[in-house]
């Protein structure tokens, strides 16, 4: 199947294109790579998706909660894709991939799409490739694409620099909880949803939303965020209770960004983050060709052997690499 055919189903909204598409621009072999590009440029300037970043605590109940609300709005007519990033392991490399699993309902609706795919040992949350699978679902026709990450970590917020939204998902708690939570992460929360708040843990839930609340209060306010935002808010995924109030405070907040240009100057900003990130990406793996692989070796070997600081033999590293490009 050659490119513009595979770009024409994709727009089609053929899902088991926009599947094996995903699987394309994730593979790492050169040939790949090559027709992916040819792919993502095809698909260019086309829909653009709402994009909701979400992470949590471990057993907040992410996949309920995504489950719950994707459901929510395949019921009000929209289109909406999952990207569901698990973790794998460092030593084999293998994942589970169990989210379809956890989202039964979800994956049964002919207006949703749910793709898990293995984080890679890549930090921030997100497998590599999970920007070009957002470009893919986009082009695809979706509304609404949902980025679930690994797990809270110091490392989450580069799930920001490929959403329009991120939601942070936490548990009912007492005041030990916010301890846990990194400042990095709630500095970068457009909403703290707080699960689980029915039943017995609703006062706790109640509880934990208004310390957040303070806590956000003492946060520098963003100029992309219009006063009263970021926020927190009771949710509870189980009942289907505090979602269609969450939804109506996302809709207002891109509203706004939109309005006053933030929308525009933030995936300008993202762009150039990821174009960078490239560049980077694709350094480190020419220095594992000949003959900058060779020169890595010696180097290291040096280091080992403690001849040289590993500083030292960076700049060395630097220096030849400047000295050949130059010539």
């Amino acid at each position: 199947m050659d490119t513009t055919e595979r770009a024409a189903l994709i727009r089609a909204g053929d899902r088991r294109a926009l599947a094996r598409a995903i699987t394309l621009v994730e593979s790492a072999r050169p040939d790949h790579r090559d027709q992916a590009l040819a792919l993502l440029i095809a698909l260019r300037n086309g829909h653009q998706a709402l994009r909701i970043g979400l992470s949590g605590t471990p057993g907040v109940g992410k996949s309920t909660f995504i489950e719950a609300f994707g459901l929510m709005l395949t019921g009000q007519g929209l289109k909406v894709a999952v990207l569901a990033v698990d973790p794998s392991s460092a030593r084999s490399g293998g994942s589970i991939l169990g989210d379809k699993t956890r989202m039964e309902r979800l994956s049964r609706d002919p207006n949703a799409f749910i793709r898990p795919s293995p984080s890679q040992s890549q930090l921030g949350g997100v497998a590599r490739r999970t920007r070009e699978a957002v470009a893919l679902c986009e082009a695809a026709g979706f509304d609404v694409v949902l980025i679930e990450t690994v797990g809270v970590g110091q490392s989450e917020t580069v799930v920001a620099e490929l959403s329009d939204l991120f939601l942070l998902l936490l548990a009912p708690a007492g005041g030990d909880e916010l301890q846990g939570v990194k400042r990095g992460i709630m500095e970068m929360a457009d909403l703290i949803l707080v699960n689980k708040a029915d039943g017995d843990l609703k006062p706790a839930a109640m509880r934990t939303v208004a310390d957040y609340s303070g806590a956000l209060h003492l946060l520098r306010r963003r100029s992309q965020d219009p006063k009263g935002f970021p926020k927190a808010l009771p949710v509870s995924a189980l009942a289907d209770e505090g979602l269609a109030e969450a939804w109506t405070d996302m809709q207002s907040l891109v509203a706004w960004r939109k309005e006053h240009g933030h929308w525009d100057r933030t995936r300008a900003a993202q762009a150039r983050h990821w174009f960078e990130e490239e560049v980077r990406q694709g350094l480190l793996s020419a220095l594992t060709r000949e003959p900058q692989k060779g020169l890595m070796t010696s180097l290291g070997e040096r280091v080992a052997a403690g001849e040289l600081a590993p500083e030292a033999a960076a700049a060395e590293m630097l220096r030849l690499l400047g000295r050949g490009s130059s010539g």
